[in-house]
């Protein structure tokens, strides 16, 4: 049988540190999203920096568990931790004033979840 999900040990260490901190502060938020990270690349979710101009607003705090595309335009400042991102929505991202930060930033800076918005 092949095997399924994450191979790379950044990413196992990254879904167990959130599951663990999903389960101590029993918050379902983490636990989603190490739930989210442990699909097949394939299956992770993609968006668009459109969708993330349509669904935000100013000062959000965004996680995309997945990848950020940089396809359409950024018109207000967000914060953004993604699973990864392209060049060109990092490039989009700080023409636009916003800020991409890792998810173990935001594990460490929100470790209750609150105000975080899960987009994709």
């Amino acid at each position: 049988m092949k095997r399924t999900g994450p191979t790379n040990e950044w990413t196992k260490e990254l879904i167990t540190a959130l599951h663990k901190l999903g389960v101590e502060k029993e918050v379902s938020l983490w636990r989603m999203v190490a739930h989210e990270l442990q699909r097949s690349a394939r299956a992770k979710r993609v968006v668009n920096l459109m969708k993330l101009d349509q669904h935000t607003q100013e000062n959000d705090i965004v996680l995309v568990p997945g990848k950020l595309l940089g396809n359409g335009e950024l018109t207000h400042k967000v914060t953004v931790a993604a699973f990864s991102a392209s060049g060109s929505a990092l490039e989009k991202l700080k023409q636009s004033g916003s800020k991409y930060i890792q998810i173990t930033e935001l594990m460490r800076t929100k470790p209750d979840g609150s105000g975080v918005r899960v987009i994709g």
